[in-house]
């Protein structure tokens, strides 16, 4: 791809690349920024997976996960889209679409998640018209639960995952 495929004010979103992998390991190695994610270690071999896993829901979908850079620069702020999952333990988050953001500290409370997650949502809902999008959150995760609030997600359920509350939403459109 030669150039984003959305744009907002402050953002690029672009397909997932390989030239992304250094960018998803400087952003994960973050230990605050994986907090609501289980906290889990990461490595080069977890992020390219990961990496794999994006583009992968975009090749058998038609959707997936942005990179989002500074507009008009190479510099990734974080990840954000709706993608293809399937959590495993039903509650309507297998086998469906999922919207999910990552995001650098540096970019905390300035309604960038919100940015790329709306253009992320209108993308889709063009693509896609009328599919619901779920999503869950970490019930101490209050700011991304705000995000999800902003852009119109309802609770509908509560998932415990390795000792986690996870709250499950959804946006019917």
């Amino acid at each position: 791809m030669t150039g984003p495929e959305l744009s907002t004010d402050r953002l690029d979103l672009w397909r997932p690349a390989p030239r992304d992998h250094a960018a998803l390991v400087d952003l994960l190695a973050d230990d605050e920024v994986r907090r609501h994610l289980g906290s889990r270690p990461t490595n080069p071999v977890e992020e390219f997976n990961r990496l794999c896993r994006n583009a992968g829901s975009w090749a058998l979908f038609g959707y997936g996960t942005f990179v989002c850079r500074v507009r008009g620069s190479d510099e990734v702020l974080g990840i954000c889209g709706v993608f293809h999952s399937w959590r495993g333990f039903g509650q309507g988050l297998d086998d469906t679409p999922e919207i999910g953001w990552i995001f650098a500290r540096k970019t905390w409370g300035k309604g960038i998640a919100t940015e790329a997650a709306r253009a992320s949502l209108a993308w889709f809902d063009a693509a896609f018209p009328g599919r619901r999008v779920a999503c869950m959150i970490n019930d101490t995760n209050l700011p991304s639960l705000a995000v999800a609030d902003k852009l119109g997600f309802v609770r509908y359920g509560v998932q415990e995952d390795h000792g986690v509350e996870l709250i499950l939403l959804e946006r019917v459109a």
